[in-house]
């Protein structure tokens, strides 16, 4: 949620960005230097005075309050109830993994039987949780950060293990770009992190990748799905026969 505070802070920046001084915003206002230190300071202003303040940077207050919501943090983790709302629906967690990838609305309605109006209900439930900020002409921005996880025994973790596991690794992992590999050894408990930021660099890698080639054709391009993980963990069957 913005606050006010967000909002002085982004001002602050675009005055920076133009190369303004308070003394520049203050002559452009018709206000006193010493009033608008003070106004941007206690973050006590009116809609008319953000309206000026918009004016005198030359944008208008609704790219205003887009900068201001970048601005905010993105998620890297959602809460359980936020999770818990996205398994309620399955379409709605078809479209949740639509938009982690990116999709317009047009991919999504070609792609899968979901009409435009159940495809912007869906994303209207999506901006609600949290996920998404839902923009004009049905765009949207990702609220999560490009570390994002679901919660590792999380509502959504826990709806994959029961549903998704099985079928995933089902697959014979033999074509092309496919693979699937099986390491089992043991290494210093101090080494372990590092591996596992190896994993993550991998996985960020794989998510650049993927943005960076939302502009090609989508006959050049293909839907991979990427598992990477790491635990301490013996087989089951093995682990009874130890002594």
């Amino acid at each position: 949620m913005s606050t006010t505070l967000d909002l002085v802070g982004t001002i602050k920046k675009e005055l920076k960005a133009a190369q303004m001084t308070y003394a520049d915003l203050a002559a452009a206002m018709g206000m006193a230097e010493s009033s608008v230190k003070r106004m941007l300071a206690k973050g006590d202003m009116s809609l008319s005075r953000v309206d000026e303040i918009c004016r005198a940077l030359k944008i208008d207050f609704a790219e205003l309050a887009r900068r201001v919501a970048d601005a905010q943090p993105l998620l890297k983790e959602m809460s359980a109830e936020q999770e818990r709302a996205v398994v309620a629906d399955k379409k709605l967690l078809l479209v949740a993994i639509c938009v982690l990838s990116q999709w317009t609305l047009e991919q999504m309605t070609a792609s899968y039987r979901l009409s435009e109006a159940d495809c912007v209900k869906y994303l209207v439930q999506l901006d609600r949780i949290g996920i998404i900020e839902l923009r004009p002409l049905n765009r949207y921005r990702l609220k999560l950060a490009k570390t994002f996880r679901w919660r590792p025994h999380g509502p959504v973790m826990n709806y994959f293990r029961e549903h998704a596991l099985l079928d995933y690794f089902a697959g014979g992992f033999d074509g092309s770009g496919e693979g699937l590999m099986l390491v089992h050894g043991s290494v210093s408990r101090a080494l372990a992190p590092v591996f596992l930021e190896r994993l993550q660099r991998v996985a960020q890698d794989f998510a650049q990748q993927h943005q960076t080639d939302q502009k090609l054709a989508q006959k050049d391009r293909e839907g991979y799905t990427l598992v990477l993980a790491m635990r301490s963990w013996e087989f089951e069957a093995f682990s009874r026969l130890r002594r």
